[in-house]
């Protein structure tokens, strides 16, 4: 059994299949049917992609898998099972003989006042989606504001967190707000959207080779975005954010990048962790379990090219895990040998928005359109599935100007920041009061809640 149907989750039961030809059954644990390219989010925010191009279809693509819609709720290591909980709340409990852990990650809390309660994730669909309405309702009521205080507070967007997804959200989001603007006959003059990216380290995308950060830095502040690096929020409240160094910034617009912790639900096993992630061994196996095996955002793997570290949490290293992990499910079972898991970095990519982006593939420094060609040669291979609908996108997002319109499908409250389940939007409960999730709780920067990654 498979937990989780992210990047790790989604390439074990994929090679896993393929492995054991039918000589077993594979049982896949997820909250949703589909698993989701996380890379893409931000396209979907910015009207550049539909949602569904960025989805891959779990029955569709692992036609000799079993899929079990469900949160899993609690791990009983010594009774072999699973308990979890399906999208209708009715409760079910699983048995295994193998279990792989791929839960993957939920956004990362800080005890920052106000910020559970104003600010939004970047983890899920719901969150992209509402954020896609959020953004474009600001801009329509921005230009009907009775006075210029209102217009500016409600065309400011404020994003913490300069890595990957930070990044890439403030430079499409500042294309997208710009286009809609442009769209609004009664906007007033010399009125911009304004986009601010926050970061407490002292440049973006920290984690990078200097010169990509340098590059995208300069496309940023080019488009009119406010970088501000050594800097991070001392409050937020429903009309703005106060910055640790004093200014106030009124804006109903926080959006929370600041990256992503293990799902909870390792840290309920009793089992020893490193931050949070379930350690296990290079061969991905969890010590004194050997029935249990762990890998992606939930678990700390050795990195056996950088001694005494382990690899970081990052799409890249969670889809290779997922195949090291099925074949030694495999060779668990009597077919073929287990090997440890070792893997180099191949670069990396970082989506700017139009043809501008920033990568390093296999070490060799790019930027420009030559950038935005790997970039997206990259992530069309990179993808399971959808290819050619999302290349049809790009090619129309390039020829055709961009929908402007609020589908009103999700609240505020729908996405809360402080969940478990970034894929689930909230609905109510129904009789009792209160509210609940749409069902259960599942990276690159990738992430998810009990089931995804």
């Amino acid at each position: 059994m498979i937990v989780g149907a992210g990047f790790a989750g989604y390439q074990t039961a994929r090679h896993l299949s393929r492995s054991l030809r039918g000589r077993a059954e594979i049982v896949l644990l997820n909250p949703t049917d589909y698993f989701l390219y996380l890379p893409l989010l931000p396209q979907v925010t910015a009207g550049v992609l539909e949602a569904r191009r960025i989805t891959v279809s779990l029955p569709g693509t692992l036609r000799h898998v079993r899929l079990v819609l469900g949160q899993a709720d609690h791990v009983d290591l010594d009774g072999r099972a699973v308990h979890y909980t399906d999208p209708e709340g009715t409760e079910g409990t699983l048995t295994y003989d193998r279990l792989v852990l791929a839960v993957g990650s939920v956004s990362k809390l800080l005890p920052i006042p106000g910020v559970a309660e104003n600010a939004t994730g970047f983890r899920g669909l719901p969150e992209a989606l509402y954020l896609r309405d959020h953004i474009t309702r600001q801009i329509e009521l921005a230009s009907a504001a009775g006075n210029p205080a209102e217009c500016t507070s409600r065309c400011t967007f404020v994003v913490v967190g300069a890595g990957y997804t930070g990044t890439e959200l403030a430079a499409h989001g500042k294309m997208f707000t710009d286009s809609l603007v442009r769209h609004q006959p009664s906007w007033p003059r010399g009125v911009r959207p304004r986009w601010m990216l926050l970061d407490v380290a002292d440049r973006v995308l920290p984690g990078l080779d200097e010169k990509l950060s340098r590059t995208a830095d300069e496309v940023l502040r080019s488009r009119g975005v406010d970088v501000r690096t050594k800097t991070s929020v001392k409050e937020s409240t429903a009309d703005g954010v106060l910055l640790d160094d004093g200014e106030f910034v009124e804006t109903r617009s926080l959006i929370w990048c600041v990256g992503v912790r293990p799902d909870p639900l390792v840290s309920e096993l009793g089992l020893p962790v490193e931050r949070g992630r379930l350690v296990v061994s290079p061969q991905l196996g969890v010590p004194g379990h050997p029935d249990v095996f762990a890998c992606g955002d939930a678990a700390a793997v050795p990195d056996l090219t950088r001694p005494g570290e382990f690899t970081p949490m990052t799409a890249q290293h969670a889809s290779r895990q997922g195949k090291v992990a099925a074949r030694n499910v495999a060779a668990s079972l009597g077919y073929g040998e287990a090997v440890p898991y070792r893997h180099h970095d191949m670069g990396f990519a970082v989506d700017l928005g139009g043809v501008k982006a920033a990568a390093n593939p296999m070490g060799v420094k790019l930027s420009g359109p030559v950038a935005g060609a790997v970039t997206r040669g990259y992530h069309l291979a990179a993808m399971p599935g959808n290819r050619v609908r999302v290349a049809a996108d790009w090619l129309l997002d390039a020829a055709l100007p961009r929908q402007a319109v609020q589908l009103g499908l999700l609240r505020s409250w729908q996405v809360p920041l402080d969940t478990a389940s970034p894929e689930l939007a909230r609905i109510p409960a129904g009789p009792g009061g209160g509210t609940g999730r749409t069902g259960a709780a599942d990276g690159g920067e990738s992430g998810p809640a009990h089931g995804k990654e």
